[in-house]
């Protein structure tokens, strides 16, 4: 079997073992510590983050990772970036948005993102220049091109910056349809992927929360640019995803949200 194949096993595996035990867990949370200002991490976080660990160690022994809660660096070339669970706020609510984010970086380019959501049994995954899939089947970002016309998803961490945040929410609302908070990074790319939603904005996202999901949104024909429209990468600091087709009619709102 070839490496590249053996990748998407091992992340498949690790991912979906990580989710039976999320899923065992929802609504059963034992401990939760505050890692920062308003970070919450619970058992359960850990729990899952330790069986995705184990399970790439196995396999790939050799191999940085860059966990969330627990990164083991080294000076390989790969490196899996993990967020064993993205949505942790709404899991210990025992709201049922949230799922586990998986990438592997080669190099400075990531070149495997792997979402799973738990509770339907949703797996994402794309590999660079191989489009992007769900549970097996093609996916694509909408066609919309009618911002007027667009649902938006945004980063729901406002308060870590509310006046800008606020200011560009409040610009931006005055063009697209209706705006949704759904509070998981991992859920808001992989619905952008798919089609469902036509736009993310995100300001305070780190690696963790979005590699795998670049990657899916951009095989599924999708943008991925920082506010000034630069392509992403795993160290930019704020984000616009979208279908594409809107997407240079975005970033003009965030800089005129910006110059004011």
């Amino acid at each position: 079997m070839r490496e590249e194949n053996n990748f998407k096993k091992v992340s498949f595996a690790a991912i979906q073992k990580a989710g039976a035990s999320l899923k065992a867990n929802f609504g059963r949370v034992k401990t939760i510590k505050q890692k920062a200002k308003a970070q919450l991490v619970s058992n359960a976080d850990l729990e899952a983050e330790q069986i995705i660990i184990q399970h790439i160690r196995k396999y790939f022994p050799s191999h940085s990772i860059l966990s969330e809660e627990t990164p083991h660096l080294n000076n390989s070339e790969y490196c899996w970036i993990i967020d064993p669970l993205d949505g942790t706020h709404n899991f210990i609510r025992k709201i049922p948005i949230f799922g586990i984010s998986i990438a592997l970086q080669y190099k400075d380019e990531v070149i495997l993102g792997v979402l799973y959501f738990p509770l339907d049994k949703r797996l994402y995954w794309a590999e660079k220049q191989k489009g992007a899939y769900l549970n097996g089947k093609r996916i694509h970002v909408s066609k919309n091109s009618v911002l007027s016309q667009a649902t938006c998803v945004y980063d729901s961490s406002i308060r870590y910056n509310p006046e800008i945040m606020g200011e560009v929410l409040k610009k931006v609302s005055r063009y697209v349809f209706n705006i949704r908070m759904l509070g998981s990074t991992a859920e808001h790319l992989a619905l952008l992927a798919e089609g469902k939603i036509d736009l993310d904005i995100e300001f305070n996202d780190k690696v963790w929360d979005f590699a795998a999901g670049a990657l899916l949104v951009k095989e599924a024909g999708g943008e991925f640019t920082d506010f000034e429209g630069k392509p992403w990468d795993t160290h930019i600091p704020n984000y616009v995803a979208s279908n594409r087709i809107i997407h240079k009619e975005v970033l003009k709102i965030i800089k005129e949200s910006f110059a004011r």
